[in-house]
């Protein structure tokens, strides 16, 4: 099958395929005699292998580790349990830092009476100069930022896309479209 079947087929993009091949995922598939890349169901199994680990956040590197003990066929069941593991105390890390951000919002929002008034305490909060209500117990950060030193944040250019997001938006597609 070609890139474009194998994309087709594991419901990825061929640069996507192609990727896995650049960093060493994937192994660059034999040839045909007319030089076209020749996939088979060995490199189709490889690649949904990846796509799993990737939607259950596996970082490149842990996935190639988790591929050379398979390519290495001694695989221990203990060895892949350890990665499993270290990957879940991640995973366990970033929920906990997103439930102190969702009650950080939540609190915030709530405590905003939004009209046309010039003191916002979402703005505040995010400026580092009002009291982060989503910690438990946490004292103000400081003074309250007056209406001026908010307006100064505006200035300031806010953080770059990643090359991701700009190469999705030049290819005309969203994050609603993955």
């Amino acid at each position: 099958m070609t890139r474009g079947q194998l994309a087709a087929r594991t419901g990825c993009h061929a640069e996507t395929v192609r990727y896995y091949e650049q960093i060493g995922l994937l192994a660059p598939p034999p040839r045909s005699a007319g030089g076209h890349r020749v996939y088979g169901e060995r490199d189709e199994r490889r690649l949904r292998f990846v796509l799993r680990g990737r939607e259950l956040g596996f970082g490149i590197d842990e996935l190639r580790e988790l591929l050379s003990l398979v390519d290495r066929r001694v695989v221990t069941c203990e060895e892949v349990r350890r990665t499993a593991l270290v990957h879940l105390e991640e995973v366990r890390r970033r929920i906990a830092d997103l439930r102190r951000m969702e009650r950080t919002l939540a609190a915030t929002a709530a405590r905003c009476r939004g009209g046309n008034v010039p003191e916002c305490p979402i703005l505040d909060v995010l400026s580092g100069s009002g009291p982060d209500p989503g910690e438990r117990g946490a004292p103000a950060a400081g003074p309250r930022a007056s209406r001026g030193d908010r307006a100064g944040l505006a200035a300031r250019p806010g953080p770059r896309r990643p090359p991701a997001d700009r190469a999705a938006r030049r290819a005309g597609r969203t994050g609603r479209d993955s």
